[in-house]
């Protein structure tokens, strides 16, 4: 049989159905375990021990290194994760993405899982139709366990037959002889074939599959799996590129400890006998085949990249600063911009879940509430007497520029919910989406509200229009009472968002809406009397109805995120 074009297509097709299969695997499984989610990445933040741990544990759920590593720098650039702890994550995530080739070497190769493939869709494909969620999502896990071992299977049939195509074992006998250079040429292989596939796991399961058809020999496979470790950290620098400076050093720091991983395990096993001891270990511990033959050469793979990735851990934890400092200096700060944390290139579609991505949009969604309180202070300054025309001006602009940010960061996280909100998701995560794009909305409308505002106070001055002190007083007292309510939006727009009762919000709202109805009572009292001019009134009118109005959004952020809008 000749190895012509139909047969590549059949190799790069079975390789899909195996990464099609992980995909909804990935996605049944996160699904199932989305409040666990939650927790496990509320641990990230401890230390960067812990941050191993996350990083494994996340990796073995999502069954993607990349996704998790995407996930870290994403962290990074959104300013919830420090460089440190992100490094704790990445090197959890290196040793958690072995898990794939342990189940491809221990059920792939010596269980005949294709044949359980149509039973276990028989048992999964009901279950996607069932009312409850929680048994589709597990009923999408089994599908795509059953999808990932039949495309594993079609893998086999479709690498080359060695006895009918003995040509490829000529070719790859040119290079597999030169020890150390050899072992460069296949590490450069693998990191092309983990670029190409951008899935480590699913490089990792061709691997093992070349290998136990005869195709390359063990010590090829294992040089070109150190290849992929190089390989899977493409994707974090390519998620980062229109990122923040901290979210490119984060990248770098996973490339350095698996470059660095790699120089070290690639003079090991050149120049002294490591995968002897591997051979060792998979025969005497495991009870397998010599990893030298077909038959054994998956399980020695899969022992060879745990032990890989678990010693660099083990190494590399203890250097974690001082790749930090490496990554600070190697990747330069452009300036105040680029220093900013922000969450803008998320928009690009570059999330690992959507439980992932709504805790960097409540990120997103806190810093919004933080810019609309700024404004409260900056318009009630220009209500205090004394303020020179320059400083006026300077207000005004500030004002203005705060209102174009709100605009922005509206239709910015509006953008992110919807795109997020087209993947499937938990009721829990749906009613969050709901709730978050009804805030930005309040939000934005109270920065449209400061603007007017400041507008109203702009023209005052100009027509050299005076408030009594009396007026003055009762203005700044309600900006203080608003204050209050939007300390209060903010700590709850920070926190968890299962823990925000009403009441204490309810109660300012309750406080601020009396005052308003006795300033309402006084106001047309003192016009009805003549105590101030027309003009005057109307300012004092406008500003009291609009920090009302302030305070009606401010609940309504509160009811957002109790899910009572």
């Amino acid at each position: 049989m000749e190895f012509g074009f139909i047969e590549v297509l059949k190799l790069i097709g079975a390789l899909g159905f195996f990464i099609y299969g992980m995909k909804i695997m990935s996605e049944g499984i996160q699904k199932a375990a989305g409040s666990s989610m939650r927790r496990i990445l509320s641990t990230m933040t401890k230390n960067r021990y812990l941050g191993v741990l996350t990083g494994f544990i996340v990796t073995c759920l999502v069954q993607s290194s990349s996704a998790s590593t995407v996930m870290a720098v994403s962290f990074v650039n959104a300013g919830l994760l420090s460089l440190v702890e992100s490094a704790g994550i990445m090197l959890g995530a290196n040793i958690g993405t072995t898990i794939t080739g342990w189940l491809v070497a221990v059920l792939g190769f010596k269980v005949k899982i294709a044949a359980m493939a149509l039973p276990l869709l028989a048992i999964g494909v009901p279950m996607l139709f069932m009312r409850k969620n929680k048994v589709k999502h597990i009923g999408q896990f089994i599908v795509g366990f059953a999808i990932l071992f039949w495309g594993l299977s079609e893998l086999k049939h479709a690498v080359p037959d060695v006895k009918h195509n003995p040509e490829v074992l000529n070719f790859l006998g040119a290079y597999a002889d030169s020890g150390f250079f050899s072992n460069l040429f296949f590490i450069l292989v693998g990191t092309i074939l983990t670029i190409v596939v951008q899935s480590s796991s699913a490089s990792m399961a061709l691997t093992q599959t070349l290998c136990f058809s005869g195709v390359i020999p063990f010590e090829v496979a294992a040089a070109m799996i150190l290849g992929e470790n190089i390989g899977t950290t493409i994707t974090a620098e390519l998620a980062s590129l229109p990122a923040n400076v901290h979210a490119k050093r984060s990248a770098r720091i996973h490339s350095m400890f698996n470059i660095v991983g790699v120089s070290w395990a690639v003079l090991l096993i050149s120049f002294t006998p490591a995968l002897d001891g591997v051979r060792g270990v998979a025969m005497n511990w495991f009870g397998s085949a010599d990893p030298m033959t077909a038959e054994g050469a998956p399980m020695g793979l899969a022992i060879f990249h745990t032990a890989f990735n678990f010693v660099n851990v083990l190494i590399m934890i203890w250097f974690v600063p001082l790749l930090v400092k490496l990554a600070i200096k190697s990747v330069k700060s452009k300036g105040d911009v680029d220093e900013e944390y922000s969450l803008d290139y998320i928009n690009s579609g570059m999330m690992a879940t959507p439980e992932m991505s709504l805790m960097e949009a409540q990120k997103e969604v806190s810093k919004f509430g933080e810019v609309v309180k700024r404004m409260n202070a900056m318009v009630k300054s220009l209500v205090a007497e004394n303020l020179e025309n320059k400083e006026v001006s300077k207000v005004l602009a500030r004002v203005k520029k705060y209102e174009d940010i709100t605009d922005n960061i509206e239709k910015d996280v509006a953008d992110y919910l919807t795109k997020v909100s087209q993947n499937e998701m938990t009721e829990s995560s749906s009613l969050k989406v709901r709730g978050m794009l009804s805030i930005v909305g309040d939000l934005e409308r109270i920065g449209d509200i400061y603007y007017q505002m400041s507008k109203g106070i702009e023209r005052k001055i100009e027509g050299k229009v005076y408030f009594t002190p009396e007026q003055r007083k009762n203005i700044l007292d309600m900006f203080d009472l608003v204050e209050a309510n939007l300390t209060t939006m903010c700590q709850n727009l920070s926190g968890s968002y299962s823990d925000v009762t009403m009441l204490k919000a309810q109660e300012q709202e309750t406080t601020l809406n009396k005052y308003r109805k006795t300033l309402r009572k006084e106001h047309y009292a003192s016009v009805e009397k003549g105590d101030y001019n027309f003009q005057s009134a109307a300012v004092y009118s406008d500003l009291f109805n609009s920090l009302e109005k302030v305070g009606d959004h401010t609940i309504n952020v509160t009811e957002g995120i109790t899910g009572e809008h």
